[in-house]
């Protein structure tokens, strides 16, 4: 198929868009359109582009999808991906629309403000759409894509100084729709001096025909606050997960970031952080886990424009059956970013000889006074501690999975909430007891 007949495939979604009222609301009908051409101008990535020289998403270019008709989802089918009731604050975004029935916001403390990003678009004086709705696209066309559709989300306002205790559970479901489905979230976080906050972002779906979900998430980290992240992917097997982060650190602030990709057929996260202030600090650690014909791909990007800013950056992978994964984390350092102390790694397990990763460490160090290392290393289970745990009674597959929770759980014991640190631990060892290898 030509890349202008899969451009089409969205043409007739964007036409079903226009004729909706909320299309032009609040200014936003020409800044969709601007965004909608720059994306056919550009089209989606191909594998002839550096970025995506590994991570062919033809099988998304060539599906014709629709937009969403329904956005509830029985309590029964939604329970699974709530945590229950250990996060008590909690936003429920169904097929990328608030559900105001399955979120529960009653206890925010004072300081704190989340709000449907139809609301904060409607709320905005003048009625033009917020700066950030607008986020430049810097040669991203999928970024332009999700602008254009984007149709609500969520957004977080911490006030300076105010602190949350009990972390904020974004949730991103998608119904079983008859047909191909595009998604398009938009979760936007704003913390204020000296504010702290835990955010948690799942995407969960139900199996059925494939869905889009172009996600993009924006986190404005002002100086001396303190924001954790953690993203939890467990879309179905047939989905398509296609995500952005842009992340802007002030003075002396602190981000941290754990992404955990468990689903999809064709997964791919675009992390950029940028270190905006003297001081600021940014962790940035993943796990990616795939089997079947699952690809995973994660680019990282983390920029030094300040001095005394330190960056650490850890993912890991376990591949099993056909699956294959990709990773690209840059390093820059500005020239004037001196003292800058960044160390990124990755490593990933292969669990068969089908499986395979594709690894690319990167540094662009423009300053001369800094201490920066990057290493990556692939490999498998190592033969003699699973002989020697088998010797001793353990069985193959519990052996293997020790061995696995091992590997693991330096990036899985870095989330610093335990209720989310041991529902991700759940949701791994779930996904092994499917393995057969």
């Amino acid at each position: 198929m030509s890349q202008v007949a899969e451009q089409s495939t969205l043409a007739s979604a964007f036409e079903a868009l226009k004729a909706l009222p909320e299309f032009r609301a609040a200014g936003l009908g020409p800044a969709r359109e601007a965004a909608f051409r720059r994306f056919l101008a550009a089209g989606f990535p191909t594998t002839r582009q550096e970025e995506w020289r590994h991570t062919n998403i033809h099988p998304i270019a060539a599906t014709e999808f629709k937009l969403p008709s329904a956005f509830e989802i029985n309590r029964t089918a939604a329970e699974p991906f709530l945590f229950a009731d250990d996060l008590p604050h909690r936003v429920v975004l169904v097929n990328g629309r608030w559900s105001p029935s399955l979120s529960s916001l009653a206890a925010l403390p004072a300081g704190v403000t989340v709000r449907s990003l139809r609301d904060a678009v409607d709320a905005a004086q003048p009625k033009t759409a917020p700066e950030w709705l607008l986020t430049a696209s810097a040669g991203m066309p999928l970024v332009d894509l999700t602008t254009a559709f984007v149709d609500d989300g969520v957004v977080i306002d911490i006030a300076a100084k105010a602190v949350i205790s009990d972390p904020i559970h974004v949730v991103c479901l998608n119904t079983q729709a008859p047909v191909p489905m595009l998604v398009t979230p938009r979760v936007q976080i704003r913390a204020g001096e000296q504010a702290q906050a835990f955010i948690v972002e799942s995407y969960g779906g139900l199996a059925g025909e494939p869905t889009l979900t172009n996600t993009l998430t924006i986190v404005d980290v002002a100086a001396g606050a303190m924001i954790d992240h953690v993203k939890l992917q467990r879309e179905a097997p047939t989905a398509f997960h296609l995500a952005a982060m842009f992340v802007r650190v002030g003075r002396a602030a602190t981000f941290r970031s754990h992404a955990i990709t468990l689903g999809g057929r064709i997964a791919r996260n675009d992390i950029s952080a940028v270190l905006a202030g003297e001081g600021a600090e940014c962790t940035l650690d993943g796990l990616y886990v795939a089997d079947g014909d699952a690809l995973v791909d994660t680019h990282t990007t983390i920029d030094h424009a300040m001095p005394h800013c330190p960056s650490h950056e850890v993912y890991k992978g376990i591949l099993a059956g056909r699956a294959r994964a990709v990773f690209n984390g840059k390093i820059i350092v500005r020239q004037d970013a001196q003292k800058t102390n960044a160390k990124q790694t990755n490593k990933a397990l292969l669990l068969s000889d089908d499986a395979q990763i594709n690894t690319k460490p990167q540094l662009e160090i423009f300053a001369d006074d800094v201490k920066c290392t990057h290493g990556a290393a692939i490999g498998q289970l190592d033969e003699d501690a699973m002989f020697y745990m088998q010797a001793r009674g353990i069985d193959y597959a519990d052996a293997r999975n020790l061995l696995i929770h091992a590997f693991a759980g330096e990036v899985l014991d870095g989330v610093r909430e335990q209720v989310v640190r041991e529902q991700a631990m759940r949701l791994l060892e779930e996904k092994l007891s499917l393995w057969k290898v």
